[in-house]
């Protein structure tokens, strides 16, 4: 992909392109869970992560922190955020006594191949995930946009929304499981 239409895929994620979004997702799910799954992760904590690291990237691109430098700038942006967030659990004290840090010397060399059916199933994920956002009480929804899309920390929207920083943390918690609930559940679609 060109440099050209690495900015062409910048502006179509600034405009909020559902079918560039869900192709750049799709595209880069893969390499970013046999990263994690590779370095002692799950497929659930692969999944949470990669969401994280792509709402990231999506609002670094939306307020202009992010500007493409060569023909995979968007690519290698986002797997290098999901890494980076990976690398952080790994580090902090849940897994200091279990994770041997030999695992960040592994070898980075994946298959990008996504068989269709695999590319149709996250399709899908993606939109009931997105539909699910959108069925969150307002409550939720806003605490969620201000910790991911403001990146406020907790303890200023727990300021804002004048509670104890620990309410806040498991509002956030409690507010992603009924984000996971709401995506997975059989009226998601």
């Amino acid at each position: 992909m060109p440099i050209e239409n690495q900015f062409n895929l910048v502006d179509a994620i600034k405009t909020n392109n559902q079918v560039v979004l869900k192709q750049l997702y799709l595209h880069n799910y893969k390499k970013v869970e046999l990263y994690i799954l590779k370095n002692n992760g799950s497929m659930p904590q692969a999944k949470d992560i990669y969401q994280e690291a792509f709402i990231a990237v999506w609002q670094n691109i939306k307020e202009n922190k992010f500007i493409p430098t060569n023909e995979t700038a968007v690519q290698g942006y986002l797997y290098t955020i999901a890494k980076n967030k990976w690398l952080d659990v790994l580090k902090s004290s849940k897994y200091k006594k279990t994770v041997s840090y030999a695992n960040k010397g592994i070898e980075e060399t994946f298959s990008e191949t996504i068989e269709s059916e695999e590319v149709h199933e996250k399709d899908e994920k993606l939109q009931c995930t997105m539909h699910a956002f959108n069925r969150l009480g307002e409550a939720c929804k806003e605490l969620l946009k201000l910790f991911y899309f403001s990146k406020k920390s907790l303890r200023t929207i727990a300021e804002e929304l004048a509670i104890e920083e620990a309410s806040a943390r498991n509002k956030k918690y409690r507010c992603i499981q009924k984000l996971r609930e709401l995506a997975l559940s059989p009226n998601a679609h």
